[in-house]
C-alpha cells in the first residue's frame, strides 16, 4: 500500500498553506500599505526619467538620481506648504464657525439688490432663498472644508518625524522598484493564474490611471491652483494660498472642478458691488478650466484612461471619505481594478459561467 497522498489532497493542502502565507504577508505589510501604494504610483510616473538616465548611467546610479529628483519635486514643496496650509485652514474654520453667529453673509445679502432680483425670479417657481439659509449653508461648507484640510495638514505637522521617515521609506521602495520593476512585473505575471494578456491589461490600466491622476490631474490641478491663488491675491481676497490648495484638490473632480471656488467667489464679488471683478472671475475660470480640460490634459495623457466622469467623481469623493487626502489616488485605483476585472469577466468568463448554469 503506497503512503503517497492523493494529488487532490496535496493540491488543497498546498493552496491552504499558500493562502495562509499570503494572509500573513499582507498582515505583515499592512502598516506600510499606504507608503507602498504611493511608491508604486510615483514609480510609474518617474520611470521614463529613470530610463532616460539609465542610458548614460548604470541602474543603481540612475535610480539614485531619480530618487533625488523626486525628493526635490515632492518633499521640499510639501514641507514648505504644509505649515502655511495648516494656519490658513484653521483661520477658515474659525471664520466659518464665527459666521454662524455673526451672520456677515446675511447682512451682505440684505444690502444687495442682486439677491432680491434672484428671489423675484425664483418666485415664479415658488422658490425662495432666505439670507439665513444661505448664510448657514455657506458657513457650514467653509467650516467642514477648513476643518478637513486643517486635520490633514496637522496630521503631518504634529508627526513630522513620522512624515520624514515614511517619505524616505517610500524613496527606498522607489529606488528598488525602479531597478527591479520589470522583474517584479514578470514575477507577478508568472504567479498569476490569469492568462498573460489579462495580467498585462490589468498592469497597463494601473499605469494609465496613475499617469492620468498624477500627471494629468495633478499637474493640471497645480497649474489651476497656482493661477487661481494669484488671481485671489491680486483682487485682495483672503487666504489666497488656502484657496489655491482647495482648487488643486477640486481640479481632480471632473464635474465640480475649480468652479467650486471661482463661482462662489464671483457671486461674493457681485454681492459686494464689484461687478467688473465678478465678471473677470467667471471669464478667467471658463478660460482656465477649459484650456486645462480640453487642451492640456488630452495632450499629456491622451485617451488611455476612459472612465465616466460621474464614476471618477464618486470614486474620489468616496476615497477622500475613507482614506483622507490620499483617497484622491486610492479611489480611482480601486474603481480601475473593478472596471478592468469586470471587462475581462465579460470578455472571457461570462459565457463559461452561463454554460455552467
Amino acid at each position: 500500500m503506497s503512503n503517497q497522498s492523493p494529488p487532490n489532497l496535496i493540491l488543497w493542502f498546498f493552496l491552504a498553506v499558500f493562502t495562509l502565507s499570503c494572509i500573513m504577508m499582507g498582515w505583515l505589510l499592512w502598516p506600510f500599505i499606504s507608503v507602498i501604494i504611493l511608491a508604486i504610483v510615483v514609480t510609474g510616473i518617474f520611470i521614463p526619467v529613470y530610463k532616460l538616465l539609465n542610458r548614460k548611467f548604470n541602474p543603481t546610479v540612475a535610480s539614485l538620481l531619480t530618487c533625488v529628483l523626486i525628493f526635490f519635486v515632492l518633499f521640499l514643496p510639501l514641507s514648505f506648504f504644509v505649515g502655511i496650509l495648516a494656519n490658513e485652514a484653521w483661520d477658515l474654520y474659525l471664520t466659518a464657525r464665527g459666521a454662524l453667529q455673526s451672520k456677515p453673509i446675511m447682512e451682505l445679502l440684505e444690502k444687495s439688490d442682486i439677491f432680491e432680483t434672484i428671489n423675484q425670479f425664483l418666485a415664479r417657481f415658488k422658490i425662495e432663498i432666505t439670507g439665513e439659509q444661505l448664510n448657514s449653508a455657506i458657513a457650514e461648507v467653509g467650516r467642514v472644508v477648513g476643518l478637513f484640510l486643517y486635520e490633514q495638514a496637522r496630521s503631518i505637522t504634529t508627526n513630522v518625524l513620522k512624515f520624514i521617515v515614511n517619505f524616505f521609506f517610500m524613496l527606498l521602495i522607489i529606488f528598488y522598484l525602479l531597478i527591479d520593476s520589470e522583474r517584479l512585473v514578470s514575477f507577478i505575471v508568472k504567479l498569476s493564474p490569469l492568462p498573460e494578456d489579462q495580467d498585462q491589461k490589468l498592469i497597463q490600466k494601473f499605469k494609465d490611471i496613475a499617469t492620468a491622476i498624477l500627471l494629468g490631474n495633478g499637474l493640471g490641478g497645480l497649474i489651476q491652483g497656482i493661477l487661481g491663488g494669484i488671481v485671489f491675491a491680486l483682487f485682495g481676497l483672503k487666504s489666497p494660498f488656502l484657496w489655491g490648495v482647495i482648487m488643486v484638490l477640486l481640479a481632480f473632480l471632473p464635474i465640480l472642478g475649480i468652479g467650486g471656488v471661482f463661482v462662489p467667489a464671483a457671486i461674493l464679488l457681485f454681492l459686494q458691488g464689484r461687478i467688473g471683478a465678478g465678471i473677470f472671475f467667471l471669464i478667467f475660470y471658463i478660460i482656465l478650466s477649459s484650456s486645462i480640460e480640453y487642451f492640456f490634459k488630452p495632450r499629456l495623457v491622451g485617451k488611455r484612461v476612459r472612465m465616466h466622469s460621474l464614476i471618477v467623481f464618486l470614486s474620489i469623493i468616496g476615497g477622500l471619505k475613507l482614506f483622507g487626502i490620499l483617497g484622491i489616488i486610492y479611489g480611482p485605483l480601486v474603481v480601475t481594478a473593478f472596471l478592468t476585472l469586470a471587462e475581462i469577466y465579460q470578455a472571457s468568463y461570462q459565457q463559461l459561467v452561463e454554460r455552467a448554469k
